[in-house]
């Protein structure tokens, strides 16, 4: 037997080894305890889960695709396909406003918890664009810590440039980045967006209906979207959603408001007065 043998080599500098699907169990185990060291090492003892569109853009470049596409449309006049991107591009405009809020609640909730060496209420994020990018930014904003959680998608998760550096993690599980969002969440923020939105979103309801995680509080901005994406009253009504669960939520149009919800509900459960 020589040095050279694969057998030979220190079995945690063997990656071919540590990607074997028995060894999947030390894998779900590294991912767990890589980010959970790093933030405690940070200092970071509790968080702000910032969700929402990676599609939405921020004003002035949602301005400038639409004019894009309003170009291209004008040059394939007919194109059912030309059409729909104007249509999308105008909605997107429409959006573009939601940016700007979560850089501002980002950029407020920092200011506030991030002071005199404390590292309360961190921003953390999916680490991709749209809302992501924009909450990163705005605790960049502030010139305090955020994180941010991405994972190995095949398109939308680059990291984006605001995230503090070394604490932009890269996961392979679904499982474990979820449960990095909770483990020192005190409040979630949703702005509109998708699957990953929503995904999310009903986990993080499920999880404090069923008692699963401490109460915290739970903020969809953009009212007027989310009473149209999902029926509430229609999923009460049916009986499959008990009215009482439905105050486990506030709408909240702006960062100032959603602030004040969040730090309504810690100063009612007698904790730490986080907007001081």
């Amino acid at each position: 037997m020589t040095v050279f043998d694969k057998s030979y080599i220190k079995a945690f500098e063997d990656i071919e080894f540590l990607h074997r699907d028995d060894l999947r169990p030390v894998r779900l185990l590294l991912e767990l305890a890589k980010a959970d060291t790093l933030q405690r090492e940070a200092g970071i003892t509790s968080t702000i889960v910032v969700f929402g569109s990676a599609r939405l853009l921020e004003p002035a470049v949602a301005a400038e695709r639409l004019a894009e596409r309003v170009k291209e449309r004008d040059l394939r006049p007919g194109d059912p396909g030309a059409e729909h991107m104007v249509v999308v591009a105008e909605r997107r405009v429409a959006n573009a406003p939601y940016y700007e809020v979560a850089r501002e609640f980002a950029r407020l909730v920092s200011g506030d918890c991030q002071s005199e060496g404390r590292c309360d209420f961190v921003v953390v994020t999916g680490g991709g664009p749209g809302v992501m990018e924009a909450a990163n930014r705005g605790a960049h904003d502030a010139g305090a810590k955020s994180v941010g959680l991405n994972i190995e998608l095949p398109h939308e998760q680059s990291p984006n440039p605001y995230i503090t550096h070394g604490l932009c993690f890269n996961f392979h599980y679904f499982a474990i980045r979820k449960m990095h969002f909770m483990m020192r969440a005190k409040a979630l923020v949703a702005f509109p967006g998708g699957f990953g939105t929503f995904d999310e979103l009903f986990e993080t309801l499920t999880l404090v209906q069923t008692k699963k995680v401490e109460p915290l509080p739970i903020v969809l901005v953009g009212r007027s979207f989310w009473e149209r994406a999902v029926d509430w009253k229609f999923l009460v009504g049916e009986g499959f959603v008990d009215p009482a669960d439905i105050r486990l939520f506030r709408y909240a149009e702006t960062a100032q408001e959603a602030w004040d919800h969040i730090t309504r509900f810690h100063a009612d459960r007698d904790e730490t007065d986080y907007s001081r």
